[in-house]
């Protein structure tokens, strides 16, 4: 089948639960851990020095300060905080990603602070002044991608095909309504198969430039390797965007 589109293919790196190794040799961009709620020097080291092999490219995956909690408590963080926060997690990595023959190339927030930043413009600030100019990746909506828009950024859109959508439930599909809540029924989609047909049904959706394999789901690697075949198979180029 002739290509017909192109599509991102990312995954949660450097978060010391999933085989790195095996997703980078799958997936085309890499959000790495930056220390906060995951990861440490070594670890954010062999990810780049292996993504830089493999062409994949590196995104700085930001978070609270929270690796008690994984990232995913919700904290009210001042604004001051937050930005200095982030911008110290871009350039440990960026310094990092440089020694490997690389560059940070975008920023995603992390866990609460991902589904803060769509709603909560103070915080949505703060990221985007802490990683200063980067290109943003985040849920389509989200008030950080208008806000960096306006600002004349770049705003990169992601699925999850591994997450329940709220839209589901109204009948709007896949893509709409953010995500289920982590714990509720219907959070999480764990077949391979299952990822892979909805990975294709959000690239063909047009509403997003990249699809996100969740690194420390189980299964991570199978999951990522049965969304790019199934990609592949529908006619996507998954390059990164």
């Amino acid at each position: 089948m002739d290509v017909v589109a192109r599509i991102d293919l990312n995954a949660d790196l450097g978060e010391g639960v999933t085989d790195d190794q095996g997703l980078l040799a799958v997936v085309s961009s890499a959000n790495v851990a930056c220390g906060y709620h995951a990861g440490d020097v070594p670890t954010m080291t062999a990810v780049c020095e292996e993504a830089a092999g493999r062409g994949v490219v590196v995104g700085a995956q930001v978070s609270y300060d929270d690796r008690e909690g994984f990232g995913r408590r919700a904290l009210d963080v001042p604004y001051d905080l937050l930005r200095d926060q982030v911008a110290a997690q871009v350039g440990v990595l960026d310094d990092i990603a440089r020694n490997a023959g690389t560059l940070v190339a975008y920023v995603k927030p992390h866990g609460a602070l991902y589904h803060r930043v769509a709603r909560d413009e103070e915080q949505a600030r703060a990221v985007l002044d802490g990683s200063h100019p980067l290109p943003v990746l985040g849920l389509p909506g989200a008030l950080i991608l208008e806000l960096a828009e306006a600002d004349g950024r770049t705003a990169w859109r992601e699925g999850f095909p591994d997450r329940g959508y709220l839209g589901e439930r109204t009948g709007e599909g896949i893509g709409y309504g953010g995500l289920v809540p982590r714990g509720e029924e219907g959070d999480l989609v764990e077949d391979p198969d299952a990822v892979a047909e909805r990975a294709v049904a959000l690239a063909r959706s047009g509403r997003v430039d990249s699809v996100c394999v969740h690194g420390d789901s189980r299964g991570a690697v199978a999951a990522a390797r049965a969304v790019r075949a199934a990609l592949a198979a529908a006619g996507f180029e998954v390059r990164p965007v």
